[in-house]
Protein backbone atom coordinates (compact mmCIF):
# COMPACT_ATOMS: atom_id res chain seq x y z
CA UNK A 1 0.00 0.00 0.00
CA UNK A 2 1.84 3.26 -1.13
CA UNK A 3 1.81 6.25 1.29
CA UNK A 4 -1.49 8.10 -0.25
CA UNK A 5 -3.97 4.95 0.43
CA UNK A 6 -2.21 4.78 3.79
CA UNK A 7 -2.64 7.55 4.74
CA UNK A 8 -6.47 8.05 3.60
CA UNK A 9 -7.24 4.30 5.12
CA UNK A 10 -5.50 5.67 8.59
CA UNK A 11 -7.72 8.41 8.31
CA UNK A 12 -11.41 6.66 7.34
CA UNK A 13 -10.23 4.71 10.36
CA UNK A 14 -9.98 7.85 12.58
CA UNK A 15 -13.51 9.23 11.38
CA UNK A 16 -15.03 6.19 12.73
CA UNK A 17 -15.88 5.01 9.24
CA UNK A 18 -13.41 2.21 8.36
CA UNK A 19 -13.03 -0.72 10.63
CA UNK A 20 -9.26 -1.16 12.49
CA UNK A 21 -8.71 -4.62 10.68
CA UNK A 22 -9.81 -2.59 7.16
CA UNK A 23 -8.37 -2.00 3.89
CA UNK A 24 -10.95 -0.34 1.63
CA UNK A 25 -10.02 -0.23 -2.22
CA UNK A 26 -9.95 3.31 -3.38
CA UNK A 27 -11.06 3.92 -7.07
CA UNK A 28 -10.18 7.01 -8.86
CA UNK A 29 -14.03 9.03 -10.13
CA UNK A 30 -13.34 10.83 -13.33
CA UNK A 31 -14.29 14.61 -13.55
CA UNK A 32 -12.19 16.83 -11.05
CA UNK A 33 -9.86 19.49 -12.81
CA UNK A 34 -8.95 20.87 -9.58
CA UNK A 35 -8.94 17.86 -7.37
CA UNK A 36 -8.47 14.16 -6.54
CA UNK A 37 -11.52 12.40 -6.17
CA UNK A 38 -11.87 8.55 -5.19
CA UNK A 39 -15.00 6.16 -4.35
CA UNK A 40 -13.29 3.79 -1.10
CA UNK A 41 -15.34 0.65 -0.87
CA UNK A 42 -15.60 0.48 2.82
CA UNK A 43 -17.78 -2.72 4.78
CA UNK A 44 -20.30 -0.01 5.81
CA UNK A 45 -20.43 1.36 2.02
CA UNK A 46 -18.85 3.39 -0.35
CA UNK A 47 -17.47 6.99 0.61
CA UNK A 48 -16.32 9.79 -0.83
CA UNK A 49 -12.54 10.90 -0.28
CA UNK A 50 -10.97 14.69 -2.02
CA UNK A 51 -8.15 16.15 -1.91
CA UNK A 52 -7.13 19.47 -3.68
CA UNK A 53 -4.62 19.91 -6.26
CA UNK A 54 -2.15 22.74 -6.38
CA UNK A 55 -2.12 22.96 -9.90
CA UNK A 56 -5.74 22.58 -11.91
CA UNK A 57 -4.83 19.90 -14.94
CA UNK A 58 -5.59 22.17 -17.86
CA UNK A 59 -3.33 23.27 -20.43
CA UNK A 60 -2.33 26.47 -19.41
CA UNK A 61 -0.02 26.80 -16.05
CA UNK A 62 -2.86 27.67 -13.72
CA UNK A 63 -2.24 27.90 -10.01
CA UNK A 64 -4.50 27.70 -6.90
CA UNK A 65 -4.16 28.40 -3.09
CA UNK A 66 -4.18 24.67 -1.46
CA UNK A 67 -6.11 26.44 1.40
CA UNK A 68 -9.27 26.53 -0.79
CA UNK A 69 -10.26 22.65 0.86
CA UNK A 70 -11.68 23.72 3.59
CA UNK A 71 -13.89 26.71 2.51
CA UNK A 72 -15.23 23.94 0.16
CA UNK A 73 -16.25 21.68 3.45
CA UNK A 74 -17.13 24.84 5.11
CA UNK A 75 -19.96 25.85 2.43
CA UNK A 76 -20.67 22.22 1.95
CA UNK A 77 -21.55 22.24 5.12
CA UNK A 78 -23.10 25.98 5.93
CA UNK A 79 -25.71 24.64 2.63
CA UNK A 80 -26.50 21.60 4.05
CA UNK A 81 -27.64 23.24 6.98
CA UNK A 82 -29.83 25.80 5.12
CA UNK A 83 -31.01 23.31 3.05
CA UNK A 84 -30.41 19.66 3.99
CA UNK A 85 -29.42 17.40 0.89
CA UNK A 86 -28.65 20.04 -1.26
CA UNK A 87 -24.86 19.28 -0.29
CA UNK A 88 -23.33 15.66 0.58
CA UNK A 89 -22.68 15.03 3.67
CA UNK A 90 -19.48 15.91 5.32
CA UNK A 91 -18.52 12.63 7.31
CA UNK A 92 -14.33 13.40 8.72
CA UNK A 93 -12.19 16.16 7.80
CA UNK A 94 -8.10 15.67 7.92
CA UNK A 95 -6.92 18.79 7.76
CA UNK A 96 -3.02 17.61 8.12
CA UNK A 97 -3.02 15.48 5.02
CA UNK A 98 -5.75 18.06 3.63
CA UNK A 99 -8.72 15.75 2.57
CA UNK A 100 -11.88 15.06 3.48
CA UNK A 101 -14.52 12.27 3.12
CA UNK A 102 -17.95 12.72 2.45
CA UNK A 103 -21.03 10.61 1.40
CA UNK A 104 -21.30 9.10 -1.76
CA UNK A 105 -24.18 9.47 -3.89
CA UNK A 106 -24.72 6.59 -6.43
CA UNK A 107 -25.12 8.05 -9.90
CA UNK A 108 -28.11 5.55 -10.26
CA UNK A 109 -30.02 7.39 -7.96
CA UNK A 110 -28.08 10.89 -8.28
CA UNK A 111 -27.98 11.73 -11.97
CA UNK A 112 -25.25 14.04 -13.71
CA UNK A 113 -27.07 17.06 -14.76
CA UNK A 114 -23.91 17.86 -17.64
CA UNK A 115 -24.62 14.51 -18.69
CA UNK A 116 -28.22 14.78 -19.04
CA UNK A 117 -28.02 18.22 -20.85
CA UNK A 118 -25.31 16.77 -23.23
CA UNK A 119 -27.70 13.98 -24.08
CA UNK A 120 -30.45 16.41 -25.58
CA UNK A 121 -32.75 16.68 -22.29
CA UNK A 122 -33.83 19.65 -21.07
CA UNK A 123 -35.86 19.60 -18.22
CA UNK A 124 -37.34 23.22 -17.09
CA UNK A 125 -38.69 22.19 -14.12
CA UNK A 126 -35.49 20.60 -12.81
CA UNK A 127 -33.71 24.61 -14.20
CA UNK A 128 -36.17 26.08 -12.17
CA UNK A 129 -35.33 24.58 -8.92
CA UNK A 130 -31.60 25.11 -9.66
CA UNK A 131 -32.74 28.84 -9.64
CA UNK A 132 -34.83 28.71 -7.22
CA UNK A 133 -32.41 26.33 -4.61
CA UNK A 134 -29.68 29.02 -5.65
CA UNK A 135 -31.46 31.68 -4.59
CA UNK A 136 -32.64 30.50 -1.32
CA UNK A 137 -28.89 29.81 -0.11
CA UNK A 138 -27.94 33.83 -1.45
CA UNK A 139 -30.86 35.15 0.26
CA UNK A 140 -30.06 32.79 3.94
CA UNK A 141 -26.56 33.85 4.16
CA UNK A 142 -26.53 37.44 2.48
CA UNK A 143 -25.62 40.67 5.02
CA UNK A 144 -24.80 37.75 7.97
CA UNK A 145 -21.42 38.96 9.33
CA UNK A 146 -20.53 35.57 10.44
CA UNK A 147 -20.71 34.24 7.34
CA UNK A 148 -18.90 37.01 4.97
CA UNK A 149 -15.63 36.34 8.09
CA UNK A 150 -15.76 32.67 7.53
CA UNK A 151 -15.50 32.73 3.70
CA UNK A 152 -13.34 35.57 3.42
CA UNK A 153 -11.35 33.82 0.68
CA UNK A 154 -11.16 36.52 -1.47
CA UNK A 155 -7.33 36.01 -2.90
CA UNK A 156 -8.45 31.86 -3.22
CA UNK A 157 -11.53 33.79 -5.75
CA UNK A 158 -8.78 35.51 -7.61
CA UNK A 159 -7.03 32.84 -7.89
CA UNK A 160 -9.28 30.29 -9.21
CA UNK A 161 -12.32 32.50 -11.05
CA UNK A 162 -11.32 36.20 -11.66
CA UNK A 163 -7.96 35.84 -12.79
CA UNK A 164 -7.88 32.69 -15.28
CA UNK A 165 -11.60 33.72 -16.53
CA UNK A 166 -11.40 37.48 -16.82
CA UNK A 167 -8.38 39.11 -16.36
CA UNK A 168 -7.04 35.71 -18.72
CA UNK A 169 -9.32 36.77 -21.36
CA UNK A 170 -8.69 40.30 -20.91
CA UNK A 171 -4.84 39.97 -22.04
CA UNK A 172 -6.36 38.13 -25.33
CA UNK A 173 -8.44 41.06 -25.91
CA UNK A 174 -6.70 44.15 -25.56
CA UNK A 175 -9.32 46.64 -26.79
CA UNK A 176 -11.71 45.31 -24.16
CA UNK A 177 -9.25 44.91 -21.49
CA UNK A 178 -10.26 47.77 -19.34
CA UNK A 179 -13.82 47.09 -19.49
CA UNK A 180 -12.96 42.88 -18.24
CA UNK A 181 -10.72 44.27 -15.40
CA UNK A 182 -13.39 46.74 -14.15
CA UNK A 183 -15.65 43.49 -14.23
CA UNK A 184 -13.21 41.76 -12.17
CA UNK A 185 -13.12 45.00 -9.73
CA UNK A 186 -16.60 44.90 -9.55
CA UNK A 187 -17.56 41.44 -8.80
CA UNK A 188 -13.97 41.83 -6.16
CA UNK A 189 -15.79 44.41 -3.78
CA UNK A 190 -19.33 43.44 -4.34
CA UNK A 191 -20.23 41.86 -0.33
CA UNK A 192 -23.37 40.30 -0.37
CA UNK A 193 -23.72 36.84 0.00
CA UNK A 194 -21.85 33.08 0.23
CA UNK A 195 -21.38 32.30 -3.89
CA UNK A 196 -20.53 28.54 -4.96
CA UNK A 197 -18.15 29.91 -7.43
CA UNK A 198 -18.45 27.11 -9.80
CA UNK A 199 -22.19 26.64 -10.46
CA UNK A 200 -21.92 24.61 -13.49
CA UNK A 201 -23.70 21.47 -14.19
CA UNK A 202 -21.10 18.97 -14.40
CA UNK A 203 -21.17 19.77 -10.93
CA UNK A 204 -25.40 19.55 -10.20
CA UNK A 205 -27.12 16.04 -9.46
CA UNK A 206 -30.36 15.47 -10.22
CA UNK A 207 -31.52 13.76 -6.93
CA UNK A 208 -34.54 12.06 -5.97
CA UNK A 209 -35.11 15.49 -3.80
CA UNK A 210 -33.87 18.02 -6.01
CA UNK A 211 -30.58 19.36 -6.93
CA UNK A 212 -27.68 18.80 -4.99
CA UNK A 213 -24.31 20.83 -5.24
CA UNK A 214 -21.04 19.57 -5.53
CA UNK A 215 -17.29 21.02 -5.93
CA UNK A 216 -17.53 24.37 -4.21
CA UNK A 217 -13.72 24.59 -3.72
CA UNK A 218 -14.53 28.56 -4.68
CA UNK A 219 -16.12 29.30 -2.23
CA UNK A 220 -16.63 33.22 -0.75
CA UNK A 221 -18.82 35.26 0.42
CA UNK A 222 -19.39 37.87 -2.34
CA UNK A 223 -21.12 38.63 -5.34
CA UNK A 224 -24.15 36.34 -5.85
CA UNK A 225 -24.79 37.58 -9.26
CA UNK A 226 -21.19 35.51 -10.47
CA UNK A 227 -23.46 32.28 -9.73
CA UNK A 228 -26.12 33.21 -11.56
CA UNK A 229 -24.27 34.30 -14.25
CA UNK A 230 -21.96 31.02 -14.26
CA UNK A 231 -24.54 28.56 -14.82
CA UNK A 232 -26.02 30.46 -17.28
CA UNK A 233 -23.77 30.54 -19.41
CA UNK A 234 -23.40 26.77 -19.32
CA UNK A 235 -26.94 27.28 -20.25
CA UNK A 236 -25.85 28.92 -23.71
CA UNK A 237 -23.06 26.79 -24.14
CA UNK A 238 -24.71 23.39 -24.05
CA UNK A 239 -27.01 24.64 -27.66
CA UNK A 240 -23.72 24.53 -29.18
CA UNK A 241 -23.04 21.15 -27.99
CA UNK A 242 -26.32 19.71 -28.85
CA UNK A 243 -27.48 22.10 -31.60
CA UNK A 244 -30.60 20.22 -32.19
CA UNK A 245 -32.03 20.93 -28.21
CA UNK A 246 -30.58 24.62 -28.41
CA UNK A 247 -34.74 25.33 -27.81
CA UNK A 248 -34.79 23.28 -24.62
CA UNK A 249 -31.07 24.59 -23.24
CA UNK A 250 -32.84 28.06 -23.80
CA UNK A 251 -35.75 27.60 -22.01
CA UNK A 252 -33.92 25.87 -18.85
CA UNK A 253 -31.98 29.53 -19.55
CA UNK A 254 -35.39 31.12 -19.34
CA UNK A 255 -36.56 28.75 -16.19
CA UNK A 256 -33.37 29.25 -14.16
CA UNK A 257 -33.44 32.85 -14.33
CA UNK A 258 -37.23 33.94 -13.99
CA UNK A 259 -36.86 31.47 -10.47
CA UNK A 260 -33.99 32.91 -9.29
CA UNK A 261 -34.81 36.41 -9.65
CA UNK A 262 -38.47 35.42 -8.06
CA UNK A 263 -36.13 34.53 -4.68
CA UNK A 264 -34.06 37.41 -4.08
CA UNK A 265 -34.16 39.05 -0.92
CA UNK A 266 -31.59 41.16 -0.44
CA UNK A 267 -31.29 43.57 -2.81
CA UNK A 268 -33.41 44.12 -6.10
CA UNK A 269 -34.06 41.85 -8.44
CA UNK A 270 -33.13 44.28 -11.03
CA UNK A 271 -29.68 45.26 -9.18
CA UNK A 272 -28.10 41.48 -9.20
CA UNK A 273 -29.69 40.44 -13.36
CA UNK A 274 -27.92 43.86 -14.29
CA UNK A 275 -24.44 42.46 -12.75
CA UNK A 276 -25.72 38.97 -13.83
CA UNK A 277 -26.06 40.60 -17.67
CA UNK A 278 -21.89 42.72 -17.64
CA UNK A 279 -20.66 39.62 -16.20
CA UNK A 280 -21.79 36.83 -18.24
CA UNK A 281 -20.74 38.01 -21.97
CA UNK A 282 -17.23 38.01 -20.16
CA UNK A 283 -17.71 34.30 -18.84
CA UNK A 284 -18.91 33.30 -22.13
CA UNK A 285 -15.86 35.00 -24.10
CA UNK A 286 -13.86 33.44 -20.75
CA UNK A 287 -14.68 29.90 -21.64
CA UNK A 288 -13.04 30.22 -25.73
CA UNK A 289 -10.08 32.28 -24.72
CA UNK A 290 -9.41 31.93 -20.96
CA UNK A 291 -7.43 29.98 -19.07
CA UNK A 292 -10.21 26.94 -19.21
CA UNK A 293 -11.78 26.93 -22.60
CA UNK A 294 -14.80 24.67 -22.57
CA UNK A 295 -13.65 21.10 -24.21
CA UNK A 296 -16.83 20.48 -26.10
CA UNK A 297 -16.98 23.67 -28.48
CA UNK A 298 -14.53 22.71 -30.82
CA UNK A 299 -16.20 24.32 -34.39
CA UNK A 300 -14.31 27.58 -35.45
CA UNK A 301 -18.04 28.81 -36.43
CA UNK A 302 -19.51 28.24 -32.53
CA UNK A 303 -16.06 29.81 -31.56
CA UNK A 304 -16.89 32.76 -33.83
CA UNK A 305 -19.94 33.03 -32.54
CA UNK A 306 -19.16 32.58 -29.06
CA UNK A 307 -16.37 35.74 -29.39
CA UNK A 308 -19.08 38.05 -31.54
CA UNK A 309 -21.73 37.61 -28.46
CA UNK A 310 -19.26 38.12 -25.94
CA UNK A 311 -17.67 40.98 -27.52
CA UNK A 312 -20.47 43.03 -28.79
CA UNK A 313 -22.07 42.71 -25.27
CA UNK A 314 -18.64 43.79 -22.87
CA UNK A 315 -18.67 46.51 -25.20
CA UNK A 316 -22.23 47.61 -24.58
CA UNK A 317 -23.60 46.29 -21.53
CA UNK A 318 -27.64 45.15 -21.73
CA UNK A 319 -29.78 46.14 -19.11
CA UNK A 320 -30.97 42.66 -18.32
CA UNK A 321 -30.32 38.89 -19.66
CA UNK A 322 -33.30 38.97 -21.90
CA UNK A 323 -30.91 40.73 -24.47
CA UNK A 324 -28.29 38.36 -24.18
CA UNK A 325 -30.46 35.32 -24.75
CA UNK A 326 -32.69 36.85 -27.62
CA UNK A 327 -28.82 37.54 -29.22
CA UNK A 328 -27.60 33.61 -28.61
CA UNK A 329 -31.03 32.52 -29.82
CA UNK A 330 -30.96 34.21 -33.36
CA UNK A 331 -28.07 32.32 -34.41
CA UNK A 332 -28.26 28.85 -32.71
CA UNK A 333 -32.33 28.33 -32.96
CA UNK A 334 -34.54 28.14 -35.85
CA UNK A 335 -36.83 30.27 -34.16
Amino acid sequence: MDELNQAITLALRRFGLAEADETPPLHALAGGVSSDIWRADLRRGPVCVKRALPKLRVAQDWFAPIERWQYEVAWLKTVSGIAPGAAPEILGVDAKQRFFAMAYLDPARYRNWKAELMAGRADRGFAAAVGRLLARIHAATAGRAGIAAAFASDDIFHAIRLEPYLEATARRHPDLADRLIELARVTARTKRALVHGDVSPKNILIGPDGPVFLDAECAWYGDPAFDLAFCLNHLLLKCLAVPEAAAGFLGCFDALADSYLAGVTWETAQEIEARSAALLPGLLLARIDGKSPVDYVTKEADKAHMRKIGRKFLASPPPGLAAIRAAWARETTHG
